[in-house]
C-alpha cells in the first residue's frame, strides 16, 4: 500500500513526521514536472494538527511519510524545522502553493482538477481562479457527498478523472481524510494530489483566512479561538503545548520517537 519517497530531498522529523525542507519554486517545479510526466503523486502539507495525528496514528504516519512531498505548512513547523538544523527552512502555505501551481499549470497548458469542498465554494474557486488565469484548463471539479463512497461509485469517479485528462488535483477533504484518500488512489488516478485542506474556502473567499501578520507570527491559534467556539480554540491551543511538550522530549534526546519510549529509567518514572 506505501511507497516510500526515492527523491533525495533534504528533510527532517517532528517527532516522527517527515518534513521535507523545500521552498515554493522548486515545490511548484516537482509537481509541474511530475505532471507533465503524467505520474500518479501526492504531497502532503504538515502543520501542527497533521503532526500530531501522525503521532497519535501510525498508519497515518505511514501516510505522511510516504508522500512524494511534505511541505512545511505552518510557521511552528518551519521554526521547529530551524531548531533541528535545516537553517534554511522556509514555509510553504498551501493557499499560496495552490496559487502559484495554478499560475505555472496555466502558463504550461496543464489541465487541473479539484476534489472536495462544497459544491458551491467550487463553484466560486473555479470562477475565482480562471479570472486571474484565463488559460488556466480546469478540467474537472467534483465536490463528493459527506458519506463514503461505494466501491462502484468510487471507481467511477476514478474514471471520470482519468478521462478528463487532468494532470494536477487538488484534494480539499480536510485532515486526515485527504492523505488517506491520496494514498489510496496513487497510482489509480494519473494526477499529481496535493492535499489542501481549507484552501478552496480561502481562495474562493469563502472562509477568512488569519492576517499575514498573525500568520508569520505563527499565531494562527488566536484566529482559530476567535472564528470559532471557544471549545473549540481550547482543543487548539492544548493540541499546540502538547505537541511542544513532545518537541522539548526531542530536541533534548530524552525521547527515541521511532520507538515511542523514554531513553532513561529516571526520566520514564520522573515524566
Amino acid at each position: 500500500m506505501f511507497q516510500l519517497n526515492i527523491e533525495p530531498l533534504p528533510y527532517k522529523h517532528i517527532l516522527s513526521t517527515r518534513v521535507d525542507v523545500i521552498d515554493y519554486p522548486h515545490t511548484t517545479q516537482k509537481i509541474m514536472d511530475w505532471a507533465h510526466n503524467g505520474q500518479s503523486r501526492y504531497v502532503c502539507a504538515a502543520n501542527v494538527g497533521v503532526v500530531m495525528e501522525a503521532y497519535d496514528s501510525v498508519i497515518f504516519q505511514r501516510i505522511v511519510n510516504s508522500a512524494d512531498i511534505v511541505i512545511s505548512d505552518g510557521m511552528s513547523i518551519v521554526w521547529l524545522l530551524r531548531c533541528f538544523g535545516a537553517k534554511n527552512a522556509s514555509r510553504v502555505y498551501v493557499p499560496d502553493l495552490m496559487f502559484k501551481v495554478c499560475h505555472a499549470a496555466a502558463t504550461a497548458g496543464v489541465p487541473i482538477a479539484f476534489y472536495g469542498g462544497l459544491k458551491a465554494d467550487l463553484q466560486v474557486l473555479c470562477d475565482s481562479l480562471t479570472a486571474h488565469f484565463p488559460k488556466l484548463q480546469i478540467s474537472y471539479a467534483y465536490a463528493p457527498p459527506i458519506a463514503e463512497p461505494t466501491p462502484m461509485d468510487d471507481e467511477k469517479i476514478v474514471q471520470e478523472i482519468n478521462a478528463s485528462g487532468a494532470r494536477i488535483m487538488f484534494v480539499g477533504l480536510g485532515c486526515p481524510k485527504q492523505e488517506r484518500w491520496m494514498v489510496e488512489h496513487k497510482g489509480r488516478v494519473s494526477v499529481v494530489m496535493l492535499g489542501v485542506g481549507a484552501a478552496f474556502g480561502f481562495r474562493a473567499n469563502c472562509v477568512t483566512q488569519p492576517p499575514n501578520h498573525t500568520q508569520n507570527c505563527g499565531f494562527n491559534v488566536l484566529c482559530r479561538v476567535g472564528q470559532h467556539s471557544v471549545r473549540l480554540g481550547l482543543r487548539y491551543a492544548i493540541r499546540n503545548l502538547r505537541l511542544f511538550g513532545l518537541v522539548v522530549l526531542q530536541f533534548l534526546h530524552l525521547r527515541d520517537f521511532a520507538t515511542g519510549k523514554l531513553r532513561s529509567s529516571k526520566m520514564s518514572r520522573r515524566w
